[in-house]
């Protein structure tokens, strides 16, 4: 098993970034410069991350009797021991998926009018989140994945500390107490697992719960972790930071953590059901489609009653977030797939909408977000409402943009494992999307400018479009062409949901 030796492209999408981060703090004094080398530095970590995936689907297809996994071993030890670095086919898509948003993010930094942009350590903070991002979907032990984590959460509290909002401080303290109770929770949850079994390599983990063994602290340890990630992933009633925190933040950051960020809470709660408490995992999934459909109407209904154009979408996240629950806890193959379909997705149009907030709010001399004042802004703002209309379309599951793939994948899940109540309460979730994107677009790009519209900026000047606009078309790409993601999907849910592979190769990978 060749490709499962020390492979260098599952160590890349965390060095790359780490470096770029080390050479960008040496030319601190050049800030264009910087811009310009988080850019090549982003792309190269994409690239390499689509080669990654490209090798797994690869082996998936063509060799269907060897495992589709890359690792990396750390110092050369042997699984359980030390640190190893395991690539699958979920960890690779979902770095896929990290990698070209931070990617965009790197390229709407380039043209940023924000004066955060401008401090010194902003762009090795920035590729030091795109850091800690990868590692906490390669990694392949619990306490490298805390390390990961962390790296990412200090990153950010920072990166919104900074903000040109004056609120930005507020909503990075809010989120580091409640990242810190996250933190204890993740960290009990460790301990817990170690003092059970005597080790932190997941594979190992998931071999000895395999066998049915409970040790005392094994469902605490569960309940902990679980906690962990649904408040990192700012799932109701776990979401009292989000909204606050990705409003302030600058819009590249805003961008990264509504779309891919939350993401690794997802991630940990999908190795949670699929790999380590599978015995356990139809009340996990009870609970998981409880939460969602609150999720799904809460952050729904808020978006409609927000007063702020980034805030409604990270209200919005909040109510997406729930979809992705509910495909998860209806627990069968097809239901995986719209989840997993779902999440891909909606990290590019997320991303957009709030890039596209971004530059919006870049052509006002104050730099609001208020929608009252925003009203009709957008109308002069050249291509910027077609490309917002596009987001929004996506967003809502029309076609021919890739949420309409999302929600289609997602209600066969339902149908498949006959939860009908459940998938109309869904289906309902997603008229609510239509209504606020309606809503906002109306006002913003369509409506007259009244005596409360802000100021515009004269000369007429604000951020760039490229990165939304890029996104945007990946995302139409995928809507024109859905074979392409779904039959990548597949075989990752394939992979998934074969405990064998999982143990002994998805997460550690105990073999010489």
């Amino acid at each position: 098993m060749e490709h499962l030796s020390n492979n260098l492209l599952v160590l890349a999408p965390i060095l790359v970034p780490l470096m770029g981060a080390i050479f960008t703090l040496i030319i601190l004094d050049y800030n264009r410069a910087q811009r310009y080398s988080a850019v090549i530095v982003t792309f190269i970590t994409l690239a390499l991350s689509v080669r990654l995936l490209y090798e797994n689907v690869m082996i998936a297809v063509n060799e269907p009797d060897h495992l589709a996994v890359h690792i990396y071993r750390l110092g050369g030890w042997m699984p359980p021991y030390g640190i190893v670095l395991v690539a699958d086919l979920l960890s690779s898509l979902l770095v896929v998926m990290a990698t070209l948003v931070v990617f965009s993010g790197a390229i709407y930094i380039v043209s940023c009018k924000d004066k955060a942009i401008e401090r010194k350590p902003f762009v090795p903070l920035f590729l030091l989140m795109g850091t800690g991002l990868n590692g906490a979907f390669l990694t392949g032990d619990f306490f490298t994945l805390f390390i990961f984590v962390e790296l990412m959460v200090m990153t950010s509290v920072v990166l919104t500390a900074i903000s040109d909002d004056p609120l930005g401080l507020e909503a990075a303290i809010k989120y580091l107490l409640m990242s810190a109770m996250g933190t204890l929770f993740l960290l009990i949850g460790i301990a817990a697992i170690y003092a059970s079994f005597g080790t932190l390599n997941m594979a190992d983990v998931a071999m000895l719960l395999e066998t049915g063994e409970r040790p005392l602290l094994a469902t605490a340890s569960a309940v902990m972790m679980a906690s962990a990630f649904l408040l990192k992933s700012a799932v109701v009633p776990f979401h009292f930071w989000q909204p606050d925190f990705h409003t302030t933040a600058p819009t590249p950051i805003s961008a990264m953590l509504s779309s891919v960020v939350v993401k690794v809470g997802i991630y940990g709660i999908i190795r949670i059901v699929t790999l380590l408490f599978t015995q356990e995992a139809a009340q996990i999934n009870t609970i998981l489609i409880i939460l969602g459909l609150i999720g799904i109407f809460f952050g729904s209904f808020s978006a409609l009653r927000t007063y702020h154009i980034k805030r409604l979408l990270a209200y919005s996240t909040l109510g997406q977030v729930g979809f992705i629950l509910v495909g998860i806890g209806w627990g069968s193959h097809v239901a995986f797939v719209g989840a997993l379909v779902y999440a891909f997705n909606h990290a590019l149009i997320k991303a957009s909408l709030l890039q596209l907030s971004g530059v919006v709010m870049s052509y006002t001399k104050t730099k609001t977000g208020v929608l009252e004042q925003l009203t009709g802004v957008g109308k002069v703002l050249g291509f910027t409402p077609v490309l917002y209309l596009m987001g929004g379309l996506a967003l809502s599951g029309i076609p021919p943009m890739n949420g309409f793939i999302s929600k289609v994948a997602l209600v066969r899940g339902g149908i498949d494992t006959e939860q009908w109540v459940t998938l109309g309460l869904v289906v309902g979730g997603g008229i609510l999307t239509l209504l606020y994107m309606t809503r906002t677009y109306v006002r913003v790009f369509q409506s007259r400018r009244n005596s409360e519209s802000v100021e515009m900026k004269v000369p007429l000047e604000g951020d760039s479009v490229i990165a939304p606009a890029m996104l945007l078309a990946i995302a139409l790409i995928i809507g024109l062409n859905a074979d392409m993601l779904i039959n990548v999907v597949e075989l990752t849910v394939g992979q998934m949901l074969e405990p064998t592979q999982s143990i002994n190769a998805d997460l550690g990978a105990l073999i010489p």
